[in-house]
C-alpha cells in the first residue's frame, strides 16, 4: 500500500477527536439528540479547522446503522465509504472545478430521489464561495425548500464571496483557529504514536508556524520527519523550515532588558552566521517582546493570550521581574518603528543592528518614573525620598501700613495701588524717580531718556487726579512737586523709579528660584543621570 501523508492518516473520524472547536461539535451533536438540525449548514472559517472533516463526521452519524447516541462506529462499511469519499448516499462536491450553473441543475435533479439506504441523504460542497452567480441562483429554491430526505453541508474559507440570500437559507457554524498549544499536543499524540522521538521545543515551533490550521502543522511534521531520518530536534525544525531560534530570541530581549551593548554585539555575530532574515528576526524578536509584556501584565491578571512553551514562560517571567511595564512598551515602540524601518533599507542589516544597539542603549523608563515620583536613583544605586520643592511664591500682599514704611517704599506702594486702579496713569507715573520726601512735600524727577512725560505730568487733571490717590494713601496735606531744576538732575543718578524696583525685585526672586531648582536633589539627580543643564524656570500659577 502507498503512504499516506499524516493529515490523511491523523484525520478526525468522530467529533470527540476534532481539536479546538467545542462550540461546534456541541451545537452539533446536541441538535442530533433533540431533532433540530437545519437542512442546510455552512461551515465556515480558516483552512485546515475541520470544517470538511465535521461535515464527514456529521453524515456519518446520520448514516451509520451502528451509531450509539449519534456517535459513528467508524467500523461498518457505512462510515469507511463516507471515509473514502465513496458512499453513493454522501455526495462530495468541489465548488472550484464544478462551480457552473449546469453542476448545480444536475444536483438539483438528484435531490428528489430517495437515498438507496438509510434515512437521509447528504450534499457536502466544499469550497462553496466558488460557485458562479448563475450557480448560486439555482440553487437558491432547492436549498430553501429541500425533501425531508436531503441535508447539505456547504463548507467555504471566504464567507463574504457567498451571496446574502444563500446565507440567510443556512444555519452557520464559525470554526476558529486552532490555539497553539492543543496542536502541540495533538503533534506530541501523533509522534507518540508512531513511536517518532521528538523535542517537545521542535513540536512548539511546527505548531507556531500552523498558524491555527492542524492539516498545515501536520504537513509540516510529516515533512520535518523526512528530513530528520530520526529524532526531531529543535536544530532541524529550525534548518528545514528556515525559522528563528527562539533561544537567540530569548537571548537578545535579555540583553535588551540589561541594556547589554557588548552583549548584544555577540548576538548580532550569531544573528549574521546563521543567515537569517532581518525582516523575520524583527517580527519574531516584536512578537516575544508583546509575550514578556502579557506575561508581566499576567502576573495580576490571568490571561489565555500566550501560547508558548512552559520552558518560555517561565524564562520571560523571571525577565518581566526585572524591567517594568513602560520600559516594556518602550522596546517594542522601538521595535515596531524599526521593523518598518528595516522593510523599507536599502541594507536591512546595517539597519538592523544599529536598531538593536540603540534599543540596548535607551535610557531606562523606570528612572524617569522614579524622579517624578520623588524616588531618586542616585549614581551610587542608593534610593531616598526628598520632600517636594518649596518655590517662591507670588508677591506677597503688604502686611505693614504705609506709615510704617520709609518713604520710598511707600511711594513704590502708592503707585501700584495707582496702577491697580488707573493702568494708563499707573503706566506713566511708575517711570518718574522718587528724589525725597520732606516736611509732607514729596519730591519726584522725569527721567532725562523719557522727558515727554514732563509735559503729561504739567497737566492739571493729572496733576489733581495724583493728588487725590496722595491724599487717600499717603494722608491729608501732602503734595507732590515735580522737580526740574538742576538740584534734581543731580540726584537724578541716585534716584530709583518704582519700575526698576519691581524689574529689581523679580530679578533677585529668579535667582533665587534658580539657585533653590538647582540645589534641589531630583533636578541634581536629573543633571547626573542625563547629563543635561537648565535652560529655563517657569514659575506655575
Amino acid at each position: 500500500m502507498s503512504y499516506q501523508v499524516i493529515a490523511r492518516k491523523w484525520r478526525s473520524q468522530s467529533f470527540d477527536q476534532l481539536v479546538g472547536q467545542t462550540h461546534v461539535t456541541t451545537t452539533l451533536q446536541n441538535a442530533l439528540k433533540n431533532n433540530r438540525l437545519p437542512h442546510a449548514l455552512l461551515f465556515t472559517g480558516p483552512r485546515g479547522t475541520g470544517k470538511t472533516s465535521s461535515a464527514r463526521i456529521l453524515a456519518k452519524a446520520l448514516r451509520c446503522p451502528n451509531a450509539q447516541n449519534f456517535i459513528p462506529c467508524n467500523k461498518c462499511s457505512e462510515c469507511e465509504e463516507i471515509s473514502l469519499s465513496r458512499s453513493p448516499n454522501v455526495t462530495e462536491i468541489d465548488g472550484a472545478s464544478n462551480n457552473g450553473v449546469d453542476s448545480i441543475r444536475d444536483l438539483r435533479d438528484t435531490v428528489a430521489y430517495a437515498p438507496s439506504s438509510g434515512k437521509y441523504k447528504v450534499y457536502i460542497v466544499d469550497e462553496v464561495h466558488m460557485l458562479t452567480t448563475s450557480a448560486f441562483n439555482a440553487l437558491l429554491k432547492t436549498l430553501e425548500e429541500p425533501p425531508d430526505h436531503v441535508i447539505f453541508i456547504m463548507a467555504t474559507t471566504e464567507v463574504h464571496k457567498i451571496p446574502q440570500t444563500i446565507l440567510s437559507r443556512c444555519q452557520r457554524f464559525d470554526f476558529r483557529r486552532i490555539a497553539t498549544r492543543m496542536i502541540a499536543d495533538r503533534l506530541k499524540l501523533i509522534c507518540d504514536s508512531d513511536k517518532i522521538s521528538a523535542e517537545p521545543e521542535a513540536l512548539w515551533m511546527i505548531a507556531r508556524q500552523g498558524d491555527g490550521s492542524m492539516r498545515d502543522a501536520q504537513s509540516l511534521l510529516d515533512q520535518v520527519i523526512t528530513f530528520a531520518n530520526g529524532p526531531l530536534t529543535k536544530s532541524n525544525v529550525v534548518e528545514i523550515l528556515g525559522l528563528t531560534d527562539h533561544s537567540l530570541l530569548l537571548e537578545v530581549i535579555s540583553e535588551l532588558v540589561s541594556r547589554d551593548s557588548q552583549g548584544i554585539l555577540l548576538s548580532l555575530q550569531k544573528i549574521a552566521l546563521a543567515g537569517y532574515e532581518p525582516s523575520l528576526f524583527a517580527g519574531d524578536l516584536l512578537e516575544n517582546i508583546r509575550h514578556l509584556l502579557l506575561i508581566k501584565i499576567s502576573e495580576k491578571t490571568d490571561t489565555t493570550l500566550i501560547e508558548l512553551p512552559d520552558s518560555e514562560i517561565r524564562f520571560l517571567q523571571d525577565l518581566g521581574q526585572q524591567v517594568s511595564e513602560e520600559d516594556i512598551h518602550l522596546l517594542f515602540d522601538m521595535m515596531l518603528k524599526g521593523a518598518n524601518d528595516i522593510s523599507r533599507a536599502g541594507d536591512p542589516r546595517t539597519v538592523m543592528e544599529m536598531i538593536l544597539l540603540r534599543m540596548a542603549s535607551a535610557p531606562r523608563v523606570a528612572s524617569l518614573q522614579a524622579l517624578l515620583s520623588g524616588q531618586v536613583v542616585v549614581p551610587t544605586t542608593k534610593t531616598m525620598t526628598v520632600p517636594k520643592p518649596v518655590l517662591p511664591t507670588t508677591r506677597p500682599t503688604p502686611q505693614k501700613s504705609p506709615l510704617s514704611l520709609n518713604p520710598q517704599d511707600r511711594w513704590f506702594e502708592l503707585v501700584q495701588t495707582i496702577k491697580s486702579a488707573d493702568s494708563l496713569l499707573g503706566a506713566k507715573i511708575e517711570n518718574l524717580l522718587f528724589i525725597a520726601e520732606k516736611n509732607k512735600v514729596i519730591e519726584l524727577a522725569v527721567p532725562t531718556k523719557m522727558s515727554f512725560l514732563k509735559d503729561q505730568m504739567s497737566d492739571r487733571a493729572t496733576r489733581e487726579r495724583m493728588q487725590t490717590f496722595v491724599d487717600q494713601y499717603w494722608g491729608a496735606g501732602y503734595s507732590l512737586t515735580l522737580g526740574f531744576s538742576q538740584e534734581s538732575k543731580e540726584k537724578e543718578g541716585q534716584a530709583v523709579s518704582a519700575r526698576a524696583n519691581e524689574l529689581d525685585k523679580e530679578d533677585k526672586k529668579q535667582k533665587s528660584m534658580a539657585e533653590q531648582v538647582a540645589a534641589h536633589p531630583k533636578v541634581i539627580a536629573a543633571n547626573t543621570a542625563f547629563k543635561g543643564q537648565i535652560k529655563s524656570i517657569k514659575e506655575n500659577t
